[in-house]
């Protein structure tokens, strides 16, 4: 499941495996697309997270449940994709009209098993794979040749490389395409895992919301696997403005903020801490990673460890992992060790 800034599942498991014990509590205040609260499902450690984008929540919860994919191939064929009302036609920048009409269809049927409280979560598990196949750079999406699909581009932007490129929207086949990426998604799923999901499910608690605000109880996670919005990098508010729409988000009312000044990003980390230490059980851990901005001009480490020690929490280390860039930043043009994020760097924090 793609997301902008989201770092890679052996990060998080690293950390888990080796602080954690099975069944502790392991918390992502900032879930993004699920990574953290995943592996720690799978290493059956109970997950609980938090995040203000309704978007993070349909990209991560299914994921804890997922169906066979007999059940997947079964609600989709029930699901008619004939549609006859009005469509968004700015949208037709990016979808073949056939396409757009089937995307149309399939958005209101989930919306309104949503709205009456019907979805299960084979609905949820077709509104998360539909969501990541939205657009993309290849035929395995719905759209014409675009970014990859972690970022959305504007209708104008599109348009430009519609017309660079030559290209025009090819018809897509939306069943099918949901089924192949399910069948991927689910091919390593066992029974035992199915099992071991099934058994931290129930503790599992998440929250939409601004983590840096009081809730739940306090003393009651193990540890803290995270990596907050990074300064002035990623709007994921502009990045999400089409999954908002399939998923009948208003974007502009998800409180995202772009923080630009390092006082202002300070500030912000500083209330979040102040949470984590009031949520941890004592001798509980925090990995807290900050990437790297500005070409690495700014150690954002820096700035995180007296916000640490602020709230009450004792340094421990401070971890850097340098990184080999994948696919979606060879598609920018970015190499390694040259723009971009070129390291992890986590801080760690224990509560005495």
């Amino acid at each position: 499941m793609s997301y902008r800034a989201c770092f890679k599942p052996q990060l998080p498991a690293f950390f888990i495996s080796r602080l954690t014990e099975p069944d502790a509590v392991v918390y992502d205040p900032f879930m993004g697309r699920g990574t953290s609260i995943v592996e720690a499902a799978l290493l059956g450690r109970t997950p609980r997270g938090c995040d203000v984008n309704p978007i993070s929540h349909i990209l991560t919860l299914p994921r804890l449940h997922p169906p066979h994919i007999n059940e997947v191939a079964e609600r989709l064929t029930g699901i008619r994709l004939e549609w006859r009302g009005s469509m968004p036609e700015e949208l037709l920048t990016f979808y073949h009209p056939e396409t757009l009409a089937e995307i149309c269809a399939l958005r209101s049927y989930l919306l309104g098993r949503i709205d009456d409280g019907s979805a299960d979560s084979v609905d949820t598990w077709i509104q998360m794979v539909a969501v990541n196949r939205l657009t993309g750079h290849s035929p395995g999406f719905f759209s014409v040749y675009t970014l990859p699909p972690n970022q959305a581009l504007s209708v104008g932007s599109q348009r430009k490389i519609n017309a660079r490129r030559n290209q025009a929207p090819p018809r897509r086949d939306v069943r099918p395409l949901i089924l192949r990426k399910t069948r991927q998604l689910l091919s390593d799923v066992s029974s035992d895992t199915r099992q071991v999901l099934e058994g931290v499910r129930r503790g599992s608690a998440f929250r939409l919301g601004d983590c840096a605000s009081p809730f739940w109880e306090e003393g009651q996670v193990d540890l803290v696997v995270t990596s907050p919005p990074f300064l002035d990098v990623v709007d994921y508010a502009g990045d999400n403005w089409l999954r908002c729409w399939f998923c009948g988000v208003d974007a502009s009312a998800v409180p995202i903020s772009i923080i630009t000044k390092v006082d202002g990003w300070r500030d912000f980390v500083s209330r979040v801490f102040r949470q984590l230490h009031r949520l941890l059980k004592p001798g509980g851990y925090v990995a807290f990673e900050v990437g790297e901005v500005r070409s690495g001009k700014i150690r954002l480490e820096d700035v995180v460890l007296p916000c640490g020690v602020e709230a009450g929490l004792t340094p421990v280390a401070v971890v850097v992992n340098s990184q080999t860039f994948t696919k979606t930043a060879n598609i920018w043009g970015v190499s390694n060790n040259a723009k971009g994020t070129n390291t992890n760097r986590i801080v760690v924090f224990r509560k005495l």
